[in-house]
């Protein structure tokens, strides 16, 4: 038999869990035709991965490229990280479904929100409408989606801070079903801001009972974070899981309450517990000590109710803004230390806070001749879309959550281009640089995982979540998703200070068995695609 591509001579780590092996790997219309020796084989082309690894491509279970690639459809931080499908919807926030809003309304006040520079326009109103739009559009990457509990409330008009009516609860149950028929793999939330916050257990509950009438679809939260509640936001989650029977994805575990630093094992014994009971309960993790924080995320809860218009009338009547300084001084969600040395300004949206970037907020306060918390605020009426990174979090948590058997990975990035109008600013390092990080970092350096492990944790593991038979694996008729690296030198290389930076060691990435990074350059092939529930 005639193979179109050999990838010869490597040691294969096929996803599983098991040990590595040496073996050829051949493909024929976009599958994996063999696992071998194939020396022999008549082949149009060889990929010599002698002293490298070859296993699945990466998939990113946290990812928040719902529409950057329509931008950027190279997806070149992930691209060139290994990465070859991300897992979209992420954190409550997707760009569909319209439900009660025209597409035009749905992009204005959509969580998901587009980048100055974009040429995006929303023009569709549901899962199949925005899958056409990126398969139209030609992508390099393939794209799994999710429905976002957030994006439901906007549709059903239920955008006060109040569990949502009867009527809106109707109209979010019949998008979720809408959705999950369609193609999407899970309902998100994100219950740490306004209004999902005031969502109860039980609304969330309905709208999960929901999804789980579907095969295969799960539950992905971003807890219900808030001072001292790190603990009873896993015990939520565990929760809907057991009133629903559905399975259950923490997002992006951590502890960013300094006074908790230490106690990541706690909320992972939780989970273990419920698992014996039955739940099927697992999480995501990223290798960083930063997370990301839009600057009004840092305000009182209260004032970031009803969505930017809302939050800049408050921002400019003295008495309330007063109040609001008052709490934003004793600490964000309810009293987490905020540490104004250590929170970081990456992304601004207006020319005159484009200066911030890269400054932590006590130089901004310093140069403004105002208080940090004086700062925070007047900078807020200026630009609220304001991003940054806050280093809260502890080594230590960070290296027992990737090393925990319950574990996968997730960058919580998104796939942009550094020439691209998303390219902009001085994102967080994690866009270009978290799959590379444990393999370099956390396997060779520190030891917490084995490379057989991290693999696993980046490809079956995250395949079995998503219930996609087709991915994850190197086993002959499975897609040809595919990375080939060097795992002696295989490194992050984006920093704070210069995030725009591609890693070393990744050599080789196929998407449906298309090269779209050959010898270390994107080849700008675009043979992405959106996967869906059900069918992959």
């Amino acid at each position: 038999m005639a193979f179109e591509k050999v990838i010869a001579g490597g040691s294969v780590i096929d996803g599983t869990g098991g040990r590595a092996y040496r073996a050829d790997v051949a493909i024929a219309d976009g599958r994996i035709a063999a696992v071998g020796d194939l020396a022999g084989a008549e082949r149009a082309e060889t990929i010599d991965a002698t002293g490298r690894v070859v296993c699945p491509g990466f998939i990113d279970v946290h990812a928040h490229s719902d529409v950057s690639m329509l931008d950027d459809p190279g997806g070149e931080c992930k691209a060139y990280q290994g990465v070859t499908t991300e897992v979209v919807g992420n954190c409550g926030s997707s760009a569909f479904p319209a439900g009660l809003l025209t597409p035009a309304e749905l992009q204005a006040i959509a969580p998901v929100h587009v980048v100055d520079g974009s040429g995006i326009r929303y023009e569709w109103s549901d899962f199949d409408g925005w899958a056409s739009a990126l398969e139209r559009s030609g992508i390099s990457l393939n794209v799994v989606g999710q429905v976002g509990h957030g994006t439901l409330r906007q549709a059903a008009h239920a955008t006060q801070n109040r569990p949502a009516n009867d009527r809106e609860l109707a109209v979010m149950k019949r998008l979720v079903a809408e959705a999950v028929e369609q193609g999407a793999v899970a309902l998100t939330t994100a219950l740490t801001g306004p209004p999902a916050m005031a969502a109860p257990a039980g609304e969330i509950a309905a709208l999960a009972a929901e999804a789980h009438r579907f095969p295969g679809a799960f539950y992905a939260t971003h807890a219900r974070l808030h001072n001292g509640n790190h603990f009873n936001a896993v015990d939520e989650a565990i929760e809907i899981g057991e009133l629903t029977g559905i399975a259950v994805q923490y997002s992006h575990i951590a502890l960013i309450d300094t006074r908790h630093h230490g106690e990541g094992g706690e909320m992972v014994r939780r989970m273990e517990a419920a698992r014996e009971r039955g739940v099927d309960v697992l999480y995501d993790v990223y290798p960083y000590t930063a997370g990301a924080c839009g600057i009004t995320g840092v305000l009182p809860l209260w004032a970031q109710e009803d969505g930017p218009a809302a939050v800049q009338r408050r921002l400019a009547d003295p008495d309330t803004c007063a109040r609001m300084a008052e709490e934003v001084a004793r600490g964000f969600w309810g009293g987490v230390p905020l540490p104004w040395d250590k929170y970081v300004i990456t992304k601004a949206n207006k020319e005159s806070t484009r200066w911030m970037v890269g400054k932590v907020w006590t130089e901004i306060a310093a140069r403004r001749g105002e208080s940090p918390v004086e700062a925070i605020l007047s900078a807020a009426r200026e630009d609220c879309w304001l991003e940054g990174v806050v280093h809260i979090r502890s080594e230590d948590d960070v290296r027992y959550f990737l090393g925990h058997p319950l574990a996968m990975i997730g960058s919580d990035g998104t796939a942009v281009s550094p020439d691209g109008p998303w390219g902009a600013g001085s994102p967080h390092p994690r866009f270009y640089g978290c799959y590379p990080r444990v393999l370099g970092r956390y396997v060779r350096e520190y030891g917490v995982l084995t490379l057989e492990d991290a693999v696993h944790k980046m490809t079956g593991a995250v395949a079995d979540r998503l219930q996609m038979e087709s991915r994850g694996r190197i086993v002959a008729g499975k897609a040809a998703d595919l990375v080939v690296f060097a795992p002696d030198t295989v490194i992050d290389n984006a920093t704070w200070d210069d995030p725009h930076r591609y890693p070393d060691g990744i050599g080789h990435v196929l998407v449906n068995g298309e090269s779209v990074i050959r010898d270390g350059t994107h080849t700008q092939a675009r043979p992405g695609r959106v996967l869906r529930r059900g069918v992959e």
